[in-house]
């Protein structure tokens, strides 16, 4: 049942420049509701990821109305929930609990994000050969979402072989037999010149990882280019592909999308994307300008 008041939070490692408290607690005030969206940072607490069962107790037995989750307890957070939607139950990931009744229910917004994203930013993309560089967190997240969106073939790159063989072999399970595969950084080159285009998912670009995540020269205009980080919105690499003529796109609707998806499943009310898109703009406009 729908209230006006609630409370959320964020359990990750080194959240402090987290947008997602400013994203939430905007929203809220322009629907007349009261947000007040905490940090849980197990940096600051001095525990290790795998202290995050206790926190979702502690945040639920305080009233918590539900909880984002980030690096590193998306699947440590697993074995302590009551439930899991069927995208966090095929991902194997979770970045949302909502509180019902004593219950506390996992979901995952970073593949419906990035979909939306993806959809509303490129929505008329070739999507037959699909290369993604990075196979962590976020980069499960992503090639779900790419699958979903209707991607003919993905190779997933990682610097960690097995970490992309791992991913592969769940898509492949997931999505049927022979619609992913894995490669090694040095296939970089001839993959990307046969692909229809890129998504990379690397904190490379990010502020305190500045540079591009493979040499320049790997790009062609007839390549897109989707990019997860958000921080700042135009990397390095968003850089480069738009003067080569690349179709981009950055990672701020990905970060503004899982936001509005959490924040419906928090509230029970329609969030205003468009609105959210405005705030991230500004928000990480402001913050790459302190950085």
């Amino acid at each position: 049942m729908p209230h006006n008041s609630y409370l959320v939070g964020l359990i990750g490692s080194g959240i402090g420049p987290s947008l997602s408290p400013a994203l939430h607690e905007r929203e809220a005030d322009r629907q007349g509701l009261r947000c007040l969206y905490r940090l849980i940072d197990i940096d600051t607490l001095g525990v290790g990821p795998e202290a995050v069962g206790d926190l979702v107790r502690a945040a639920r037995d305080l009233g918590f109305d539900g909880l984002n989750i980030t690096h590193p307890c998306k699947q440590l957070v697993i074995g302590h929930l009551d439930e899991l939607s069927v995208g966090a139950e095929a991902l194997g990931a979770v970045n949302t609990v909502v509180f019902e009744g004593g219950r506390a229910i996992g979901h995952n917004t970073d593949v419906t994000g990035f979909a939306a994203s993806f959809a509303r930013g490129l929505p008329d993309v070739a999507l037959e050969r699909v290369v993604q560089l990075g196979a962590g967190g976020a980069g499960a997240a992503v090639a779900h979402a790419v699958l979903t969106l209707g991607a003919g073939h993905i190779t997933v790159v990682d610097a960690m072989p097995g970490r992309a063989a791992d991913l592969a072999a769940v898509l492949n399970r997931h999505f049927g037999e022979g619609r992913a595969a894995a490669a090694t950084p040095d296939a970089l080159g001839s993959l990307l010149a046969r692909a229809d285009g890129i998504v990379h998912a690397t904190p490379t670009g990010m502020a305190a990882h500045p540079g591009l995540p493979f040499p320049a020269e790997l790009l062609h205009p007839g390549l897109w280019v989707a990019e997860v980080v958000y921080r700042p919105l135009e990397t390095e690499l968003l850089r480069t592909a738009r003067a080569l003529g690349c179709a981009t796109l950055d990672g701020g609707g990905m970060a503004v999308f899982q936001a509005a998806d959490a924040f419906r499943l928090f509230t029970g009310r329609e969030p205003d994307s468009a609105r959210m898109l405005a705030d991230i703009a500004e928000l990480a406009g402001a913050a790459g300008a302190r950085s």
